[in-house]
C-alpha cells in the first residue's frame, strides 16, 4: 500500500519591501512522504521569494503555486504561470541534473534553482560547466544552517509573516519564532 502525502496549510501575510509587493497567500503544501521538512520549507521560503514576480511579470494576471512536487519529476516544485497558460516562472529546489534543467528552459521564461543542504557546493563543482548555455537559469545557493532552521517553523497549520528586505527572507511564526536565510546567487 502506497503512503498518501501529508497535506500541511500555510497562511503567509508577505511584505516584500525590497519589490512592494504586500499580499497574503494562503497555500496548501502536499509533503510527499519521502519529502523532508527541510525540502518542504524550502519550497515554501522560494514561493515567498519570488510572489513579487505575479505583479512585476504579469501585472497581476498570472498564479503562482507549488507544483505536483516529488510525486511528479516533469512538474517544477513552484510555478508562476499567466492567465494565458504561459509558464513565466519555474523553480526547483535542491540539486537537480543539467537535463532536466535545459528542458525546463524550454518550457519557461525563467527557472530557477534554489540549491541546499550540505552536498549543494559538490553539486554545483559538477554541474556548473554543464549550466554556463543556459541564459534563462539562474542558480541561488540557500546555506545549511539557514535552510536548516526552516525546520522549527513547520507545522501542520502555519501562520507566518514573510518580510523580504535587502534580499533577506525573515519568517515568523505566530509564536514569535523565526528563520532568515538570504540566498547566495551562483549563476
Amino acid at each position: 500500500m502506497a503512503l498518501k502525502s501529508t497535506i500541511f496549510k500555510a497562511d503567509i501575510a508577505l511584505a516584500d519591501i525590497d519589490h512592494a509587493c504586500y499580499t497574503d497567500l494562503g497555500l496548501t503544501l502536499a509533503r510527499h512522504p519521502s519529502e523532508t521538512d527541510e525540502r518542504m520549507m524550502v519550497r515554501l521560503a522560494a514561493l515567498a521569494l519570488n510572489a513579487h514576480q505575479v505583479q512585476d511579470l504579469c501585472a497581476g494576471d498570472a498564479k503562482i503555486s507549488f507544483g505536483a512536487g516529488l510525486s511528479s519529476p516533469d512538474e517544477p516544485d513552484v510555478q508562476l504561470v499567466d492567465f494565458t497558460g504561459r509558464t513565466r516562472v519555474w523553480i526547483e529546489v535542491g540539486q537537480p541534473e543539467d537535463k532536466p534543467l535545459a528542458k525546463a528552459c524550454s518550457k519557461a521564461d525563467e527557472v530557477i534553482v534554489y540549491a541546499y543542504g550540505p552536498a549543494a557546493e559538490i553539486w554545483w563543482r559538477g554541474i556548473e560547466n554543464k549550466l554556463t548555455r543556459l541564459d534563462r537559469l539562474k542558480v541561488w545557493r540557500i546555506p545549511t544552517d539557514q535552510a536548516q532552521a526552516l525546520i522549527a517553523l513547520a507545522a501542520r497549520s502555519m501562520h507566518l509573516s514573510a518580510t523580504v528586505q535587502e534580499s533577506q527572507l525573515t519568517l515568523t511564526d505566530a509564536s514569535g519564532a523565526s528563520a532568515s536565510l538570504e540566498p547566495q546567487q551562483w549563476k
